[in-house]
């Protein structure tokens, strides 16, 4: 009986301390992983930056080259509904799910009702269940 209590003991030693190799390695493996997507991040954001200052570079250009021939205020006031025009079609690109994905599909391959439906249409009878043709049906 000794002998178990102690062989028991000694499986319960086991189990903790796989337990806690386990969680060291997951560990590392996040922080790994949490490494890689930060620096994604970074990289992300910075070119973010670099493009936002171009637009605004793109944009005094324009403006600067309406304002040759019309007066300053007229120009910076064409550059402005310019951008702004831009900014609309940009929002009903980003709204329509033009994207690089695949549209969704629901069920069976039936494409929702219409752009924007959470949740397929609710038909009108509910189904019937499915029987093999030579099973009698109930109250026939």
């Amino acid at each position: 009986m000794d002998r178990l209590d102690h062989l028991e003991h000694l499986d319960r030693h086991l189990v903790e301390e796989l337990a806690q190799v386990a969680r060291e390695t997951v560990r590392e493996e996040l922080r790994e992983q949490s490494r890689k997507r930060r620096r994604t991040a970074v990289l992300y954001a910075a070119s973010g930056a670099a493009a936002l200052y171009a637009g605004g570079a793109v944009a005094l250009a324009v403006g600067l080259a309406l304002a040759i021939g019309l007066p300053g205020w007229a120009a910076a006031l064409i550059t402005a509904a310019l951008l702004g025009a831009v900014a609309y079609l940009l929002r009903g690109a980003a709204r329509s799910g033009h994207g690089p994905h695949a549209p969704h599909r629901v069920g069976a391959g039936t494409p929702p009702a219409a752009p924007g439906t959470p949740y397929p249409p609710v038909p009108g009878t509910p189904p019937m269940p499915r029987t093999p043709p030579d099973t009698p049906r109930r109250g026939a």
